[in-house]
């Protein structure tokens, strides 16, 4: 692999991490908060289990970036790599931030980035319904969700 290949392949993990955030949200408003509420409702209410329904979605995109990963690999280090690596990429933030940090609260944040995200994740889960909602996305939240301080 040459040096302009892997600027390349570079380039599409970071745009295919950056374009993940735009299908989260559109999933989310538009699958989850839509036809397949069946799958995710359990994640908005409390649950003892450990698995939850809505774990098919992240099976859905492990499943898929494995299938990438591989395919590329097998290819020769194709394209397919790389766009299997962003959405694999993605999948950890998605977990760091969103399972770890926001619904498992085991580490202390001090980040004004993380905390500005749980809290727009925080007002989805208040006010979200099966068609209706706010704050869909997953690694980004507006400024408007960063709260004051003493807040």
């Amino acid at each position: 692999m040459n040096y302009n290949q892997l600027l390349a392949y570079v380039l599409i993990i970071f745009i295919t991490f950056v374009i993940m955030e735009g299908v989260a949200w559109f999933l989310h408003k538009y699958v989850m908060h839509g036809f397949g509420w069946f799958l995710h409702e359990d994640h908005h209410r409390s649950s003892k289990g450990r698995f939850e329904k809505n774990d098919i979605f992240g099976l859905f995109f492990s499943l898929l970036s494995f299938i990438l990963i591989l395919t590329g690999f097998l290819d020769g280090f194709d394209y397919k790599f790389a766009l299997g690596i962003g959405v694999m990429l993605y999948g950890l933030g998605y977990l760091l931030v969103h399972d770890i940090f926001f619904h498992k609260r085991k580490f202390k944040l001090k980040s004004k980035y993380i905390k500005r995200v749980l809290n727009a994740h925080a007002t989805h889960h208040q006010k979200s319904t099966a068609h209706t909602g706010i704050c869909f996305g997953f690694l980004y939240a507006s400024k408007k969700y960063q709260k004051q301080e003493g807040e």
